[in-house]
C-alpha cells in the first residue's frame, strides 16, 4: 500500500503546451487578445444580466430565476479556465501543481454537468408554461425552482466524481505534458501510468449520458411544446411562443453539441489536436457569451426592464 502511495503522485505538476500549431508569439499574442475580449464581455453581459434581475422585482419569476443561475453558472465555468489561459498565451505561465490541474478538472466537468441539467429545467419549465399554462402558477413556484435549481447543481457536481476518483487511482509518472490549453480530464488521464483503456470509456460513457439523456429530455418536451403551439389560434400567440423556444433551442443546441463534439473527437483517430483543442475552449467561450446576449436582445421583458433601470438612473433620456 505505501509503495502505491508514493507511486501514485510521482508528478508535482503538469505542463500545459497550448495549441501545437500555434506556439509562435504573435499566435499567441492573437489568442490573447481575443480571448480576453470574449471574457470580459462574458463578465459584463452576465453580470448586466444578474443586475437587471436582482433590481427588478417584476422579474423574480421561475423563468428568470433559470436565466440568473445560468449567468452565474457561466461566469464560474468560463473563470474556471479563461484565465489559466490567458496567463498561458500572454506570460507563457506553463506549469500547474498536480492537485491544482485535477481541481480545474473536476469543477470543468462538475458545471458542465450543471449546465446540461439547468438546461434541461428550462425545457421543463418552458413546457409546463405552454402546455399546462392554468396549472404553471402552482407548478412552477419560486420555492420549487430555487430547489431544483439546487439539485441541479449537486447532481453536476456528483456525476464527474467517479470518473474523477478512478483517474487518481493510476500513478502519474511521466510525461506530464498536456495538450490543452486547460487541464481537460481526457488530455490529463492519457499521461496516467496503467492500462486506462476501461476508465477512458466509463468516464465516455458517463459523460455523453449526461448529454444524451438532458438532450432526450429537451427534445420530449419541445416536441410537446411545438404541438401545443400549433394549437394557438392567432398567428401573433404562435410566433411569440415559436420565438421564444427558438431562443431555448439555440442556447441548448451550442452547448450540448458542442460538448458532445469535444467528448468524441478524443476517440476519433487521426483528429486535428489543434481543431480538438479550438473546440474545448469554445466550449468555455462561446456559450457562456451567446447566452445573456440571446436573452437580453430576445426577451422582451428583459429589454423593458433594462431600459426602465436606465432611465431611472437617468443614464439615457426618459422620452426615448
Amino acid at each position: 500500500m505505501s509503495g502505491t502511495n508514493q507511486t501514485t503522485f510521482l508528478i508535482k505538476e503538469f505542463i500545459i503546451v497550448g495549441f501545437p500549431g500555434f506556439q509562435d508569439q504573435p499566435s499567441k499574442k492573437t489568442l490573447f487578445t481575443f480571448f480576453l475580449i470574449a471574457y470580459l464581455l462574458i463578465l459584463l453581459l452576465n453580470l448586466l444580466l444578474i443586475g437587471i434581475f436582482i433590481v427588478d422585482r417584476n422579474l423574480h419569476t421561475p423563468m428568470y430565476f433559470l436565466v440568473c443561475s445560468l449567468a452565474i453558472l457561466d461566469i464560474v465555468l468560463s473563470t474556471n479556465t479563461v484565465p489559466r489561459m490567458l496567463a498561458l498565451f500572454i506570460l507563457d505561465l506553463r506549469s500547474t501543481p498536480f492537485v491544482t490541474c485535477f481541481t480545474q478538472t473536476y469543477f470543468f466537468l462538475g458545471l458542465s454537468s450543471a449546465e446540461c441539467f439547468l438546461l434541461s429545467l428550462m425545457a421543463y419549465d418552458r413546457h409546463i408554461a405552454i402546455c399546462k399554462p392554468l396549472h404553471y402558477p402552482s407548478i412552477m413556484t419560486n420555492s420549487r425552482i430555487l430547489k431544483l435549481i439546487v439539485y441541479g447543481w449537486v447532481s453536476g457536481f456528483l456525476c464527474p466524481a467517479i470518473a474523477v476518483a478512478l483517474a487518481l487511482r493510476f500513478p502519474f509518472c511521466g510525461p506530464n505534458k498536456i495538450n490543452q490549453c486547460f487541464c481537460d480530464y481526457s488530455s490529463v488521464l492519457i499521461l496516467a501510468c496503467g492500462d486506462i483503456l476501461i476508465t477512458s470509456y466509463v468516464a465516455l460513457a458517463m459523460g455523453l449520458s449526461v448529454i444524451l439523456i438532458s438532450l432526450i429530455y429537451i427534445i420530449f418536451s419541445y416536441t410537446k411544446i411545438i404541438m401545443s403551439v400549433l394549437k394557438i389560434s392567432t398567428s401573433t400567440g404562435r410566433m411569440k411562443a415559436f420565438s421564444t423556444c427558438g431562443t431555448h433551442l439555440l442556447v441548448i443546441s451550442l452547448f450540448l453539441f458542442i460538448a458532445a463534439g469535444v467528448f468524441i473527437s478524443y476517440r476519433i483517430p487521426g483528429a486535428s489536436a489543434d481543431v480538438r483543442i479550438m473546440a474545448a475552449v469554445v466550449q468555455n467561450v462561446l456559450p457562456p457569451l451567446m447566452n445573456p446576449i440571446i436573452y437580453c436582445l430576445r426577451t422582451k421583458e428583459i429589454r423593458d426592464s433594462l431600459m426602465r433601470t436606465l432611465k431611472k438612473r437617468r443614464i439615457i433620456p426618459t422620452h426615448i
